[in-house]
């Protein structure tokens, strides 16, 4: 009877419908996570959770990188996002030499892709990492210039300057959470077995529409700890999951661990 029953449980496993997955990033920036949950065979369900406004020092940017290449050793650029920011502004300088620290291979590829190839990528995408390891430039003035987001912690500023490095953040952008949805997008949203954060802005976000309750009775995937902290500080205590240093391939490393937390059936991809 045993052996019958565990066959018929590990049946339904099998052919349960795979866990639906939220994506709430900002609109047109979740399709590298959906392409790579899509290949595992989740089922995934769009929801803009947070938009993206320029900072109050965006306006600075373009003259501080005409000048970069005298006054700093570095620009350190720590997310996708702040990268798109920064060729924006480069391009507004005249596309200016400069010297280009990233964290991540996402936010590397946008400069890539916008015509700048990164002088360094540290061991881990963390900002503190950055700042333990980022190379003294020889004859270099040790300044560092930070575009960065308004609500970015100060990570890796702090490793920095201990680091003997002097730093210049500016604020080019600030992430700010969604006022409203629409009801029928939100209806769907809230059928999701996993949630995925990619920023502290996110998680607000889904907590003010949500509630509590449920989102404790969700998988909360997060982008990395930075996210996980948040959860924590906004009540979410229950299935959080996130991958040691950011990045895609964890993201979804931290759904498929958070499913089985929770014996979701993982699908069959």
């Amino acid at each position: 009877r045993t052996v019958a029953a565990r066959s018929v449980c590990a049946q339904a496993l099998a052919t349960a419908p795979s866990p639906k997955v939220l994506l709430t990033r900002e609109a047109g920036k979740n399709d590298k996570l959906l392409q790579a949950l899509t290949r595992k065979g989740f089922t995934c369900i769009e929801l803009p959770l947070i938009e993206h406004t320029d900072g109050p020092d965006r306006v600075q940017l373009p003259e501080l990188l005409r000048g970069a290449a005298g006054s700093y050793d570095w620009v350190t650029i720590t997310s996708p996002e702040a990268a798109a920011v920064f060729l924006e502004g480069w391009r507004q300088a005249g596309k200016p030499e400069v010297r280009v620290a990233v964290v991540g291979g996402g936010t590397g590829e946008v400069l890539l892709q916008g015509g700048v190839t990164p002088a360094y990528v540290p061991s881990k995408a963390l900002g503190k990492v950055m700042g333990s390891e980022l190379p003294r430039v020889e004859g270099g003035s040790g300044r560092v210039l930070y575009p960065a987001s308004t609500k970015a912690s100060t990570d890796l500023q702090d490793s920095l300057v201990a680091a003997g490095f002097e730093v210049h953040r500016i604020n080019t952008y600030n992430t700010s959470s969604v006022k409203s949805v629409p009801e029928a997008q939100l209806r769907e949203a809230l059928s999701a077995d996993v949630v995925t954060y990619g920023s502290p802005s996110a998680v607000k976000a889904w907590v003010a529409l949500a509630g509590l309750e449920l989102a404790n009775a969700k998988v909360n995937a997060c982008i990395g700890s930075t996210s996980a902290r948040a959860c924590a500080s906004a009540g979410i205590t229950a299935h959080v999951c996130y991958p040691e240093a950011p990045g895609i391939e964890g993201w979804v490393e931290a759904v498929e661990r958070g499913c089985r937390e929770m014996q979701l059936a993982l699908p069959a991809a």
